[in-house]
């Protein structure tokens, strides 16, 4: 197999995996007060009746939030089961069943939140992603994004041999087995903010938090440049 179709198996399984889960979603025990404290701290600042991408958005988990704060939201997820449960909250004033990799958004939002979604996405994918996001911002608009890190380097290391033995196309970093949705890439620290710079966006924040004992989430919050072109 090569790494173009194993990619496109892995990303299916993932879109299968959150369709199936979707229903359930919201009962994960999966940490995310830290999540809610950033959003709240990028809705501050967005102006009244501003307009927010949450891209993915899942089942909608933040859009009451955004209500909230007296702002407007987009969501974009490529689960249909995801969007069904976001479309029940009725708070949306659009979804588009689109992934990252395909999201096309012209630049009107004033913030952009990309939330415990970046671990599916492969490193070929990451540089056009970061655009696709950039994209949607306006100038001098906010983004947000979380990057789950596994400190485990010897599970790596493990997850990495055991692939290669399978004969599969993977790289360092990825992972298929264990609660994963199907795929997951921890790429290295330094590696996001170099595509992060490539894209043009400015880092505001920078921050790791454990989330469990070898685990966590970099929360970025980054800008686009008020002279920043689409």
């Amino acid at each position: 197999m090569d790494r173009s179709a194993w990619l496109a198996d892995r990303r299916a399984a993932i879109v299968a995996t959150y369709d199936a889960e979707a229903p359930e979603y919201e009962a994960n025990d999966y940490p995310h007060d830290a999540q809610l404290q950033y959003v709240a701290r990028v809705l501050e600042g967005c102006p009244p009746g501003g307009l927010v991408l949450d891209a993915p958005c899942g089942t909608g988990r933040y859009f009451p939030l955004v209500a909230t704060a007296g702002l407007r939201v987009v969501g974009a997820d490529q689960s249909a089961g995801m969007l069904e449960q976001a479309r029940a909250r009725g708070i949306a004033e659009r979804l588009l069943q689109t992934g990252l990799q395909e999201l096309a958004e012209a630049p009107e939002f004033d913030a952009v939140l990309t939330i415990d979604a970046l671990e599916n996405v492969p490193p070929e994918d990451w540089p056009l992603v970061l655009a696709n996001l950039r994209r949607a911002a306006r100038p001098g608009g906010q983004l947000y994004l979380t990057v789950e890190e596994w400190e485990d380097e010897a599970g790596k290391d493990d997850a990495f041999e055991a692939l290669l033995a399978d004969d599969l196309p993977a790289v360092h970093g990825e992972v298929v087995e264990g609660d994963v949705a199907g795929y997951h890439f921890y790429p290295e620290h330094d590696r996001v903010l170099a595509w992060i710079a490539d894209a043009r966006l400015e880092v505001v924040e920078d921050v790791y938090l454990h989330a469990d004992a070898d685990w966590g989430y970099r929360h970025l919050l980054l800008r686009k440049p008020r002279d920043g072109h689409a």
